[in-house]
């Protein structure tokens, strides 16, 4: 199994990417995982402009990484359980996880993933999103593994 993060990140906290680090150690037992930081010339003016530029800019980016199973982390989604968020592992295949930049998603991009979920009804700033659903992404796993971490 392959599981991608995909984020609109500009910058980097190193406290929090250590954390995010030692996740994707973790979750590197039971997947292949990759983070892949989206920024760029084109988002960073679109964000200058405004939330429907923005958004244009994010699915751009964001598009030709559509493959396989697609999930959107997004205010409006769905709120699961940690037991109904490893289900998503229930695929052997590769599963990306897109999460926002500061405007969202434009409605096109969330029509074509598979699944959108919020981690919570709460706002969280991207690089707590990020270490948030790295923890989430590991004890899916280890539900799906049968490993002891989630109890």
């Amino acid at each position: 199994m392959n599981v991608n993060v995909f984020t609109i990140e500009k910058s980097s906290d190193k406290s929090l990417d250590t954390i995010a680090n030692e996740y994707t150690k973790m979750i590197s037992r039971f997947a292949k995982v990759e983070e892949i930081k989206i920024f760029n010339k084109h988002i960073a003016s679109a964000q200058m402009i405004g939330a429907k530029e923005a958004k244009a800019s994010y699915t751009k980016a964001y598009e030709p990484f559509l493959k396989g199973y697609n999930v959107a982390l997004d205010v409006q989604g769905e709120t699961l359980s940690s037991e109904q968020f490893s289900t998503i592992f229930n695929q052997d295949i590769t599963v990306n996880f897109f999460i926002g930049g500061a405007f969202g998603f434009e409605e096109a991009f969330l029509g074509r993933t598979q699944k959108i979920i919020s981690l919570s009804r709460l706002t969280y700033a991207h690089k707590i999103a990020k270490v948030v659903l790295f923890e989430q992404i590991y004890r899916g796993l280890c539900i799906k593994n049968n490993h002891p971490y989630h109890k």
